[in-house]
């Protein structure tokens, strides 16, 4: 049986519409209708953007879920932006974006 190797993440990617480039870590809550798919077309967005989140927690009461979505390593322009797109998603409700901590300003190159 051959060894695995875990996959090395890859690096992070660089927000080319925001220039001050400023790292956050980012905390998304949101409110769905059950449906069987909605998980992973909310977390594709993210898997678009090559992020992937720390912690994801689901909840369903009723015929509601509870999402969220922690992660870090994107701009705060980046995090809004990637909010709007879950807000327009047919089986979501609400989206609440929150803003744990910034990062200092990374130097690019």
């Amino acid at each position: 049986m051959p060894f695995h190797s875990p996959v090395p993440s890859p690096a992070t990617r660089a927000d080319v519409w925001n220039h001050d480039n400023a790292q956050c870590h980012v905390h998304y809550q949101l409110l769905a209708d059950v449906e069987a798919d909605v998980l992973c077309r909310v977390l594709n967005h993210f898997a678009l953007q090559l992020l992937v989140p720390q912690r994801v927690a689901v909840i369903q009461q009723d015929d509601t879920l509870h999402i969220e979505v922690e992660l870090a390593g994107l701009s705060w322009h980046r995090a809004r932006v990637i909010g709007d797109k879950l807000r327009n998603l047919i089986s979501v409700i609400s989206v609440e974006l929150q803003l744990l901590e910034a990062s200092p300003l990374q130097a690019t190159g």
